[in-house]
């Protein structure tokens, strides 16, 4: 890292393609970024836990408060979860917390939307924070639940890893707030993500 007169210099990392293959690169984006400033809190999401898994592992021996973000229960079929319990116990094992929650856009809206073909504010938020991908709205949206269920501290820095599908694409710090106070959530650098 440079510094310039009240200026900052950053490598950022743009992968070719989204999805899973790109998970190992973000992790060494994540150390690196962990080395090089001292951050202390990682927020991960994960669909079928292997991202959370993997994150979990390598800072298992570290005093990084690492939370493990899944999709709601049921978020595709009724009485589901699509992380084992055998994976959360793993992730926890590690030192790990792992957090199930509403998906911030992904609620009682979109459920308003399908039914009465209406626009509404969450989805318009969702929609525009997807114009810089789908891993850029999914680290602003765990970052704001984990700070909801206080297990990473609000008005800080926050390192938030997510992809697109499957497996890491993206890594930003996020200068984290609660839900209630989204208009103060800052995203502060992108780290990597993909291009397309």
């Amino acid at each position: 890292m440079l510094c310039y007169n009240n200026a900052m210099e950053r490598k950022v990392i743009y992968f070719e393609k989204t999805g899973k293959e790109n998970s190992f690169a973000c992790l060494d984006v994540v150390k690196q970024a962990v080395n090089e400033t001292g951050y202390r809190h990682i927020v991960v999401a994960t669909t079928g836990g292997d991202t959370g898994l993997l994150f979990s592992e390598a800072f298992r021996s570290s005093d990084i408060n690492l939370v493990v973000v899944t999709h709601s229960e049921g978020f595709k079929e009724p009485n589901t979860s699509e992380i084992s319990d055998d994976i959360k116990d793993k992730i926890k094992a590690s030192g790990s917390k792992v957090y199930t929650g509403t998906i911030l856009t992904h609620s009682i809206e979109t459920s308003l939307a399908a039914k009465f073909s209406g626009v509404y504010p969450t989805l318009l938020i969702a929609q525009t924070l997807r114009r810089f991908g789908e891993g850029p709205k999914v680290c602003c949206e765990i970052v704001m639940m984990a700070a909801d269920a206080g297990l990473i501290p609000e008005g800080e820095e926050i390192v938030a890893v997510a992809g697109t599908g499957r497996g890491a694409d993206t890594v930003m710090v996020v200068k984290s707030a609660t839900s209630k106070r989204f208009l103060d959530l800052r995203v502060l650098e992108i780290l990597a993500k993909p291009r397309v």
